[in-house]
C-alpha cells in the first residue's frame, strides 16, 4: 500500500478506490420486515424516465469523480430484477460511456427469484452484468410466507439452477431467526444452498427495524439464545464447507469475495446514484456524505439538479475514527494499521487510547501491522464500536 500523506483537514492525499451504485427504488410488495427505500409499484414502471433521470444525476455528479477509476458497479434496490434486459442495457452503457469503467470490473444486479425470467436474466448477463445476487430469504415455503416474500421455496429453487447456469458469481441472500423458526429448519436451509455451492454466501439476522410493518405487529421470534446457536451453527456449518467468513453477515469461497462490499468496508469511496442513494467521496475540501431524495416522484423530477441532493454534510475531523472503525471492524480478519491513515488521513495514534481499550477488554488484537476483532469484538461489535465514538 502506498504511503499517504497526513491532511490537516483529515483527508488522505490519494483518493481511495471509487466504486458506483445504482439504486432501483420500487419492488412488487414491501415485505414487512424490509427498512430500505423501497416503494411498492402501483402501476407501470416509469423505466425510460428513470433511465433518464440516472443518466442526469451521473452527469451532474461527474465533477467530483472526475477521472477516477470505478472499481465496481452495484444495482440494488428494491427490486432491481424489475428493470428490462433493455433497460439494464441501456443503464450499463450510459455508465461505460461517462465513467472510467476498470477492464473486468465486478458488476452486480440484485434480482428476486419471484421476477426470474432465464431469458430476461441472459439478456443482463449479456449487458455486462457479471455478479448476481439473489434475495432468497429462505427455501421453506412456510419461512418465506411468514417474511411476506412474493417467491415459493420451488422457485427460489428455479432461480438459483438458472442464475447458476448463467453467471460464474452467484451470491444468496438468506436470513435466519425467523418467525416460528428452530435450528432444524435453519439447517435445512443451509442443506439447501449449500447443495448448490454458490461462490458467495449472506446470511442476515432478521432484526425489527423502526417504521416497519413487523415493529408496529412484531411476530414471534427465536429467543436470545436460540439466535445465538443458529449464529453458531451457520459459521460451523459454512467453515466445514469450505466458506471464508470474512465479513459479519458475509462467507465466500476462496478468492469469491464481494470486491464492492470489501470496498465498503474499506472505507472506500462511493458515488450513490438514484432516489434514496448514498455516497462517501473524497473531496479537496475533505470527506462528504450525499443522500439523494428518497421518494422516487421528486428525484424522477429534479435529477441531476441540486434539489436531487436531500444531505450533503462533511465528516467532521473528529468523526472519521468511528466511521472507519464501523466499516473495517466488521472484517473477520481486520485491517493493516497502515489503511487507517489512508483512508482517514489521520496518525493511528488518533485511536490509540481506544484501541488499547478495546484490546484490554479481549475486543480486539494489534497484532503486528494488523487490528483484528477477535470472536467477542465480533459478537459484541456496538459495545466495541462505542469506544471510537468522541
Amino acid at each position: 500500500m502506498a504511503s499517504a500523506v497526513l491532511h490537516p483537514a483529515g483527508r488522505p492525499s490519494q483518493p481511495p478506490p471509487l466504486a458506483l451504485y445504482i439504486h432501483i427504488p420500487w419492488c412488487v410488495r414491501k415485505c414487512p420486515y424490509c427498512d430500505f427505500n423501497s416503494h411498492p409499484l402501483r402501476e407501470d414502471l416509469p423505466e425510460a424516465a428513470y433511465l433518464d433521470a440516472l443518466e442526469r444525476d451521473l452527469t451532474q455528479a461527474l465533477p467530483q469523480v472526475w477521472g477516477r477509476e470505478v472499481v465496481s458497479v452495484f444495482i440494488g434496490g428494491g427490486t432491481p430484477s424489475l428493470l428490462s434486459a433493455e433497460g439494464v442495457d441501456r443503464l450499463l452503457t450510459c455508465v461505460r460511456t461517462l465513467l472510467r469503467l476498470r477492464p473486468g470490473a465486478e458488476i452486480t444486479l440484485e434480482a428476486n427469484p419471484g421476477t426470474f425470467e432465464a431469458a430476461r436474466f441472459r439478456a443482463y448477463r449479456d449487458a455486462g452484468v457479471n455478479r448476481l445476487s439473489l434475495g432468497i430469504q429462505s427455501f421453506d415455503d412456510r419461512s418465506l410466507a411468514a417474511l411476506g416474500r412474493i417467491h415459493s421455496a420451488r422457485e427460489a429453487h428455479a432461480a438459483v439452477e438458472t442464475a447458476l447456469a448463467l453467471f460464474d458469481s452467484v451470491n444468496l441472500d438468506l436470513m435466519y431467526a425467523l418467525p416460528g423458526q428452530d435450528l432444524a429448519a435453519l439447517s435445512a436451509d443451509l442443506d439447501a444452498a449449500l447443495a448448490y455451492r454458490p461462490a458467495h454466501l449472506s446470511l442476515y439476522h432478521l432484526t425489527l427495524e423502526p417504521n416497519t410493518a413487523f415493529a408496529a405487529h412484531p411476530p414471534p421470534l427465536p429467543d436470545h439464545d436460540l439466535a445465538a446457536e443458529m449464529q453458531d451453527l451457520i459459521e460451523a456449518r459454512l467453515a466445514a464447507a469450505g466458506y471464508d467468513h470474512y465479513e459479519t453477515s458475509a462467507y465466500a469461497l476462496p478468492g469469491r469475495h464481494c470486491r464492492h462490499n470489501l470496498n465498503y468496508w474499506t472505507f472506500g469511496d462511493y458515488l450513490g446514484i438514484g432516489a434514496g442513494a448514498h455516497s462517501k467521496l473524497s473531496l479537496p475540501e475533505g470527506i462528504v456524505r450525499q443522500v439523494r431524495v428518497k421518494h422516487p416522484r421528486p428525484y424522477l423530477e429534479h435529477a441531476g439538479s441540486a434539489q436531487a441532493i436531500a444531505e450533503s454534510q462533511p465528516v467532521r475531523r473528529r468523526d472519521l475514527p468511528f466511521e472507519f472503525m464501523m466499516n473495517a471492524l466488521r472484517l473477520t480478519r481486520g485491517f493493516d494499521k497502515a489503511l487507517f491513515t489512508a483512508r482517514t488521513g489521520l496518525p493511528l495514534s488518533a485511536v490509540s487510547k481506544p484501541l488499547d481499550q478495546a484490546e484490554a477488554r479481549g475486543l480486539i488484537v494489534q497484532d503486528g501491522e494488523r487490528i483484528r476483532p477477535t470472536e467477542r469484538g465480533r459478537r459484541y461489535l456496538n459495545d466495541l464500536l462505542q469506544l471510537f465514538l468522541d
